[in-house]
């Protein structure tokens, strides 16, 4: 079965914010953190740590993965608490089905995160839905470390930099980037979209892009 003759586009689980927020707390209070402390140390306001948290507000990829990368936690141990990296047994493989893998809603977009429970993982990837369709939506262009890969399964995007550069794909397309420049997906048409993206784990200590 083709992609064109089979849209993914279907009931995926989504994780409630709060408990987004409450996994988020439960880490940083285990690591002795204050959330001023966990603030200065991933780069997201305080306020919007607090409001995370809370279960306040739903943020972007690059804020909440900043959060993880800051408590050395793996993104899905957010989604999905039973996913914990265990370095003693490292599978050979991990296999998941894109329809059972937690995500997560910001309005705009909706991104789940993929084989998170894969220990020592050198990238992310997440299958998203692009719901927004006006640069409008957004507070601020999307940045994070690494560099990023796309590519289209349904429908048609359009992905924004910061620099004043586009590119339109339709499916099967790809494109590949710096992801630490500003960034911002778009569906085109009346048709939300889904991507396969896969991002770089830059380690510590990693030059700068």
């Amino acid at each position: 079965m083709t992609i064109e003759s089979h849209s993914l586009q279907q009931a995926h689980p989504l994780i409630d914010r709060v408990l987004v927020g409450a996994r988020l707390r439960k880490h940083r209070k285990q690591q002795k953190l204050t959330l001023k402390q966990l603030s200065e140390q991933c780069g997201v306001a305080l306020s919007t740590l607090s409001k995370m948290e809370l279960g306040q507000a739903t943020v972007s990829y690059d804020k909440l993965a900043a959060a993880a990368r800051a408590l050395n936690i793996e993104l899905s141990q957010l989604f999905n608490p039973d996913e914990q990296a265990d370095s003693a047994a490292r599978p050979t493989v991990v296999s998941v089905k894109i329809s059972e893998a937690p995500g997560y809603a910001t309005g705009n977009y909706e991104y789940h995160p993929i084989a998170g429970e894969f220990p020592g993982r050198s990238m992310m990837p997440i299958y998203a839905r692009i719901m927004a369709r006006d640069l409008s939506e957004f507070d601020d262009f999307v940045r994070h470390p690494g560099q990023e890969f796309t590519m289209v399964l349904s429908g048609r995007i359009r992905i924004h930099f910061e620099t004043g550069e586009t590119i339109s794909l339709g499916e099967r397309e790809t494109a590949y980037f710096n992801s630490a420049i500003g960034h911002i997906y778009l569906a085109e048409g009346e048709q939300d979209a889904e991507v396969i993206a896969v991002m770089s784990e830059p380690k510590e200590n990693e030059p700068p892009q």
